[in-house]
């Protein structure tokens, strides 16, 4: 799977390639991507990419034609045999993995499409994924109508920018591109898997500050153990 990740601070994801599980994967080839700064396709010496909103109010809105240019050249660069340069946060893309020209682009807003399970499996789908992050009060609107596919929030809050959050959505589907987590049965019983949340886990020690691990747990019947995990799920799941 490939993120074309589109940011003015392209070097905060490198946490990604860098760390855990999405590290190994990373290294394995399993997953690649490109950072586009807009600013690169800026046309003034200041590199600006922000302006004062029309109306009058707080804050700075970016502005529609750096984006544009720096998407446009995401789609050219999806043309079968094209082999996207490397940045330093990111890895080629193999030219023998053509990718489709539309690249889908999903802008990181607290507007979009609450980001979940159903939605992962969407988009889990896809060979590449552009992802906007973006910054200041917000982008141009003409830009979100014309060119962005698909807007995915992480939640009602607002954060700085749409790094952190594009990072949660590329974590969360990394970890389901097949050999990235070493045990792939482990993801089957995630929280939301089924449509409930997890059961309690322990581990060693038996007691812990005077609380005894489960007694199913250590029964070694495992017939009891899925029912006594299964109910567990109910309950969390109703309770929250």
């Amino acid at each position: 799977m490939h993120f074309d990740l589109v940011s003015i601070f392209p070097e905060m994801f490198s946490v990604l390639s860098e760390h855990g599980i999405t590290s190994r994967g990373y290294k394995q080839g399993r997953w690649t991507s490109r950072a586009w700064n807009p600013r690169d396709f800026t046309e003034d010496n200041y590199r600006r990419i922000d302006d004062r909103p029309y109306g009058g109010g707080p804050g700075m809105v970016m502005m529609p034609g750096p984006i544009s240019l720096c998407l446009d050249a995401i789609q050219a660069s999806a043309l079968p045999g094209l082999q996207a340069v490397a940045s330093p946060v990111s890895a080629p893309v193999p030219v023998s993995a053509p990718m489709p020209v539309a690249v889908p682009m999903i802008l990181m807003s607290p507007q979009g499409r609450t980001l979940n399970q159903a939605l992962l499996l969407e988009l889990i789908q896809q060979p590449r994924l552009c992802l906007i992050a973006g910054r200041y009060e917000a982008l141009d609107q003409r830009l979100i109508d014309r060119r962005v596919s698909m807007e995915v929030s992480v939640g009602d809050f607002v954060v700085s920018g749409g790094e952190l959050p594009a990072m949660m959505l590329m974590d969360a589907l990394i970890r389901r591109i097949p050999g990235v987590v070493n045990d792939g049965d482990s993801i089957l019983q995630d929280s939301f898997e089924d449509g409930l949340l997890d059961c309690p886990h322990y581990t060693r020690p038996e007691v812990f500050e005077g609380e005894q691990v489960p007694e199913v747990l250590l029964s070694g019947h495992h017939l009891n153990i899925e029912r006594w995990r299964r109910d567990q799920k109910l309950k969390v799941s109703w309770e929250r």
